[in-house]
């Protein structure tokens, strides 16, 4: 059930197997809360998103169902912002990028070296899980520091604020990335729309081999689905699942905002990606070097905040306002659109995976971003959850593969 990224992963690692699926979707097109919608007669995502190097599960996910390569711009670690920072992971490794860093004080950069080398020796683990912000002022990881890398790095990757965000998952992310090989701190940013770069292509591969995808058919009934298929996967967003089962627990929320904004075909940023780090928007990104849609900015404001607050038209009159002040002369935007995820993802919060378990219901297994163990709610998460959701189905079939 559910043709976001983490059913399209179960449904793939199932047919590669033989197995016969059946997927459910209650929207028209498939990737759940990371698609493509239609709107002002342009396609546009619901959220921007970036992808990181680390994520092994969804690359590998992607050539199996021939996803090319160029569907995504590969770009080496480089944090910008429009002005005050700039971070760049060179061949000589995190701790040169950290100590070279721009518009941090010596006393800073060498901080935050050892808090790297820190967290290396403990092997990016905690013996008790806590907020980010308390972890970093342990460790005195404050000021510019803070403001321009680590509290960024936190929103960006959790979607939470690191007042309320899980230490101990913040660190299974830098573990993989700032922690791992070079390339896995790379920058992967999505050349199509995201329904695109990996559900469609899953979709024609499930097809393919006998599966198939039942598009604006939502499921009521799991007792009956089961009844018919024997076995279930529910890969639905974590707000669908009171709706289908009355034990499921019950979660808090986090928002996404995108603002997208046309301006003339000339305007541009210096890099696909730059930081804005002293109002409502963190990350803008340049579908025109991305997608070839010349002009078109898009804003991202992750997590809670006073923009709740606000209009979604007062929403991009201050993303135009911010962008203005770090473009001089962008001129006015052509049109807007702002797009609200207010349930993007679960507040990712310390030990909230423990606290909020899954039931255990004969037949079904659950998929999602808001499922995986140690990762915060990202596409990677998702893909790894419907892999394992469906290795634990067959591992525990015993009817023949194909059916």
């Amino acid at each position: 059930m559910g043709a976001g990224y983490a059913g399209m992963a179960a449904a793939v690692s199932l047919v590669a197997r033989g197995v016969r699926v059946t997927v459910f979707e209650s929207g028209a097109i498939p990737g759940g809360r990371a698609r493509r919608i239609q709107s002002q007669g342009r396609e546009l995502d619901n959220g921007q998103h970036i992808l990181i190097g680390a994520y092994a599960s969804l690359y590998e996910l992607m050539r199996t169902v021939g996803v090319p390569g160029d569907a995504l711009l590969r770009l080496p670690l480089e944090i910008r912002y429009a002005r005050d920072f700039h971070l760049r992971r060179g061949a000589l490794g995190l701790a040169a990028g950290l100590l070279g860093a721009r518009g941090i004080p010596l006393a800073e950069r060498l901080a935050a070296v050892r808090f790297v080398a820190h967290l290396r020796h403990a092997r990016f683990r905690l013996a008790r899980d806590v907020s980010v912000a308390e972890l970093l002022a342990e460790h005195r990881q404050q000021g510019r520091i803070a403001h321009f890398l680590w509290r960024p790095l936190c929103v960006s990757a959790l979607n939470t604020p690191p007042e309320l965000a899980s230490a101990q998952v913040f660190l299974a992310v830098l573990r993989d990335t700032l922690g791992g090989a070079p390339h896995a701190s790379d920058l992967l940013l999505p050349r199509v729309d995201l329904s695109r770069l990996f559900p469609e292509p899953a979709a024609e591969f499930v097809r393919a081999r006998g599966g198939e995808i039942r598009l604006q058919s939502p499921v009521k009934d799991i007792g009956a689905l089961r009844q018919s298929f024997g076995c279930v996967i529910v890969a639905v967003g974590p707000h669908q699942l009171k709706a289908l089962i009355a034990e499921a627990p019950e979660y808090d929320y986090q928002p996404i905002y995108t603002c997208y904004l046309q301006y003339a075909p000339g305007v541009e940023l210096p890099l696909p990606m730059l930081g804005l780090a002293d109002g409502l928007v963190q990350w803008v990104f340049d579908r025109g070097a991305l997608l070839g849609e010349k002009g078109c900015l898009a804003c991202v404001i992750s997590a809670q905040g006073d923009h709740q607050q606000m209009t979604l038209d007062e929403i991009a009159v201050r993303c135009h306002r911010e962008l203005a002040a770090a473009l001089p002369g962008i001129g006015a935007p052509q049109w807007s659109r702002v797009i609200a995820e207010k349930r993007a993802t679960i507040t990712c919060s310390p030990r909230v995976k423990q606290r909020a378990p899954l039931p255990a219901i004969p037949g079904v297994s659950f998929a999602g971003d808001y499922t995986d163990p140690e990762y915060p709610p990202t596409l990677e998460a998702a893909v790894r959850s419907g892999v394992r959701a469906a290795r634990g189905l067959l591992a525990s079939s015993r009817a023949p593969l194909a059916r």
